[in-house]
């Protein structure tokens, strides 16, 4: 039945017009989350030089525009919008979501069913378009908005209409009464952003776009289906539909460490934008360059993922050992450019080693988290957005894995594989097909897989932190503590990583009887319990050196602790 709707989609989505726009990639624009002013004005200041001329203040700037509201809001988008004209951006826009949470609209209008907004009342689309005015009026120098309007405080579709009856169009009305405004009113750019968790979700986007009424409503859309994860595969949405889009990618690295450890793989981000960037309807790019917080990537090493999205738009047949030659004897010099370009080439393979397990991610927008992420067991999972949901391990384990009998039927808690647990509704086929078991299935053979990926984790780390250790007496102090301190950190992130899988992932082995016991189980337990000491000591020694934003890298090292305690009380003297 899955394969069978998603063919119909696909199809659905294939025959839809291609229409006649160019794919001349003019958009090059960055995304700031963080409102820390100073790097916010550093990365603006960094953008002529990556010839940036599209910029979005989003989240901890602005996340809904009725957050300019407030004065020091307002302030501080002013600035920066100013600032960004100034080095000669030509495109601000401002995030917004709407609906805002239902409490923010006038009583007068919830006359609908439960409280809900009646939406075939005139005077609510009146006073609503009379808001974003006000609105506006408070940031008169921004150049337009990018609009999420699905899963938003109040769901739009959530809402009363008689005249209205499916939910695209309550979805479309939302983007129309914007775009009265922002487009036709103010003569401002309206991006909509779209995403969906589920291929159902996304036919719904298709039918809500048909709706608008507007030529002129353009699309930003992710550079993965759903969420930012390495093992997704590329969106076949992406151009599939007649609006200007451009690729949203996420080289803040929420999920993948946020800039925090190394994040230096062009030729992930390369290879995606070398695919988007001649679809139909594909008009530029827009890249995050920050996590929040402290977390930009601007004058890091990681910056690299952004001049990979500059130099591929210039030229699509330049290769990543190129832009790693480019990137590194710019910043670094032609002296050091073999030791930091193969320690940079085995981030990758490290962060998917280490955050993801056998090709799924477990990291909790980074931080390590196993048994509580509940998420990392359904909706997270590559193999949703994969048809047949199978991945190819090689980090040392070199097998082929189905996504969901193999992988999550094995790694995940008995607790996420219910009939009650979220996997039954964020793909309940699986549980249709069998293709998870009831119960604990942690087994010595998964484990001794994830033991194998974790310490090529560690053993990779290492030898990128020995790589960079050859640069020491070759470059300025300062270059060189910025890139020791990131590998390093990446190394201990790794060898945590590793410690707290042996423990954890072994003492699901261990309450499960003596039977499925492998040789030497608590011997390697207790050891690794040792390990998280020792590792979570030596991070503390960091405290207050490194970013921090929505992950708190040193937290790992608590929560480590936390699993060491949990485990040292069920296991025997």
């Amino acid at each position: 039945m899955k394969n069978k709707q998603f063919l119909i989609f696909y199809l659905f989505l294939i025959l839809l017009p291609a229409g006649n726009l160019l794919a001349d990639n003019n958009v090059r624009g960055w995304i700031i989350l963080s409102d820390n002013k100073e790097n916010a004005v550093e990365t603006i200041k960094a953008a002529s030089k990556y010839n940036i001329n599209h910029l979005q203040l989003s989240h901890q700037i602005v996340h809904d525009l009725r957050e300019v509201k407030n004065e020091k809001t307002g302030e501080l988008v002013n600035d920066l919008v100013r600032l960004a004209h100034s080095e000669g951006i030509d495109e601000v826009l401002l995030w917004d979501h709407s609906f805002y949470p239902l409490n923010y609209y006038p009583d007068r209008f919830k006359t609908g069913p439960g409280g809900t907004i009646n939406l075939d009342n005139a005077e609510f689309w009146q006073w609503y378009k009379a808001d974003y005015r006000r609105m506006l009026d408070l940031v008169p120098e921004i150049d337009g908005l990018i609009l999420t309007f699905i899963e938003t405080g109040a769901y739009a579709e959530k809402q009363h209409s008689l005249k209205m009856p499916t939910p695209e169009e309550k979805l479309a009305a939302v983007v129309n009464a914007v775009a009265e405004v922002v487009i036709e009113e103010r003569n401002k750019k309206l991006y909509i952003r779209t995403f969906a968790y589920s291929e159902k979700e996304y036919a719904g986007i298709v039918g809500c776009i048909n709706h608008i009424k507007n030529d002129n409503v353009a699309l930003m859309v992710k550079e993965v289906p759903h969420d930012f994860f390495l093992t997704h595969p590329n969106n076949r949405f992406i151009g599939k539909l007649d609006r200007p889009t451009i690729v949203e990618f996420d080289t803040g690295n929420e999920y993948n460490g946020q800039g925090v450890i190394a994040n230096t793989w062009p030729e992930y981000v390369m290879k995606r934008w070398k695919d988007y960037i001649d679809r139909p309807n594909v008009v530029g790019y827009v890249a995050r360059t920050d996590r929040y917080g402290t977390t930009k990537i601007v004058g890091t090493p990681n910056e690299i993922l952004l001049y990979a999205l500059k130099r591929t738009t210039e030229d699509k047949s330049i290769s990543a050992d190129q832009v790693y030659d480019e990137f590194i004897i710019s910043k670094y010099g032609k002296g050091v450019l073999q030791p930091i370009k193969s320690a940079f080439k085995k981030s990758f393979d490290i962060v998917t080693s280490v955050l993801y397990v056998l090709g799924t991610s477990m990291a909790d927008h980074s931080a390590l988290n196993y048994d509580n992420n509940k998420w990392s067991y359904n909706r997270h999972v590559s193999g949703r957005w994969i048809d047949p949901p199978v991945v190819f391990v090689k980090h040392n384990v070199n097998k082929e894995f189905h996504y969901w009998k193999d992988i999550i039927n094995h790694i995940a808690p008995a607790k996420y594989k219910t009939a009650d647990s979220p996997l039954a509704i964020e793909a309940k086929y699986v549980l249709d097909q069998h293709w998870v078991e009831p119960g604990e299935q942690m087994d010595s053979t998964y484990y001794y897989y994830i033991l194998t990926e974790k310490r090529y984790g560690v053993e990779l780390a290492l030898e990128a932190l020995l790589e960079i250790e050859e640069t020491k007496n070759k470059l300025p102090q300062k270059d060189y503590e910025e890139l020791y301190q990131l590998f390093y950190r990446t190394s201990l992130t790794a060898r945590l990583h590793e410690a707290v899988c042996t423990a954890y992932y072994g003492y699901r082995i261990y309450k499960r009887g003596e039977q499925y016991h492998p040789a030497g189980l608590k011997n390697q337990i207790t050891a690794s319990l040792e390990r998280i000491v020792d590792i979570s000591k030596e991070m503390n020694l960091l405290r207050n050196t490194y970013p921090t934003g929505q992950y708190d890298w040193l937290k790992d090292a608590g929560t480590a602790l936390q699993y060491r305690n949990r485990i040292l009380a069920g296991l025997p003297d």
